[in-house]
C-alpha cells in the first residue's frame, strides 16, 4: 500500500493535514492531533457541535455536519466499519516480511494497518506491536529476534 502524499515529507506544526481524498484514517489522526494542540475545546465542538444557539443558515454548514459526513462517507456505518475492522485485523494478523521486501517497506505496510485500525477506534498494545514484528521478521533473521526477545530492556 502506497503511503499518503505527504506522509514521508515533514508535517507543519503551523497547518493541518490536507485531506486529498485518500488515506482517511491517517487525514483523521493527523487533523485530530493537529486540532487538540491548537485548542481541545476545538475538538469537542467539532464532534458535539456548538453549545450557543446558532442561526440557521439555510446555504451554511457547521463543523459537525462537515465532520460526521466525512465520519460517514470514509468510516460508513457500524456495520460497514466493523468490516473494515475485521478486513484489518485479519491483514495485521497475516503480516510477515516478502521475499523481496525491504524493513522499510515492511514497516510501512505495518503502520498503514495499525494506523487504519487506530482511526477505527481498534487500538493494539505496544508490547503486542513489537511482537508482531518480530514473529514477522525473515528466518534469517532467528538469532536477532532471540536476542532481542531475550533482552531485560
Amino acid at each position: 500500500m502506497a503511503s499518503p502524499l505527504n506522509f514521508e515529507e515533514e508535517q507543519s506544526t503551523y497547518r493541518p493535514p490536507i485531506f486529498n481524498g485518500q488515506y482517511y484514517g491517517w487525514w483523521k489522526t493527523g487533523l485530530h492531533n493537529f486540532i487538540m494542540a491548537e485548542d481541545s475545546e476545538l475538538w469537542d465542538v467539532i464532534c458535539d457541535g456548538p453549545f450557543v444557539p446558532m442561526k440557521t443558515v439555510v446555504e451554511g454548514t457547521s463543523a459537525k455536519e462537515i465532520w460526521e459526513a466525512l465520519q460517514t462517507t470514509h468510516n460508513g456505518t457500524t456495520q460497514v466499519k466493523q468490516s473494515k475492522i475485521d478486513i484489518l485485523t485479519n491483514e495485521y494478523e497475516l503480516l510477515k516480511m516478502k521475499e523481496d521486501e525491504s524493513i522499510q517497506d515492511m514497516h510501512t505496510r505495518f503502520t498503514s494497518t495499525i494506523n487504519e485500525l487506530y482511526s477505527l477506534g481498534e487500538v493494539i498494545p505496544r508490547n503486542k506491536l513489537v511482537r508482531k514484528i518480530l514473529s514477522g521478521s525473515p528466518g534469517s533473521w532467528e538469532s536477532n529476534v532471540n536476542a532481542i526477545t531475550q533482552a531485560k530492556d
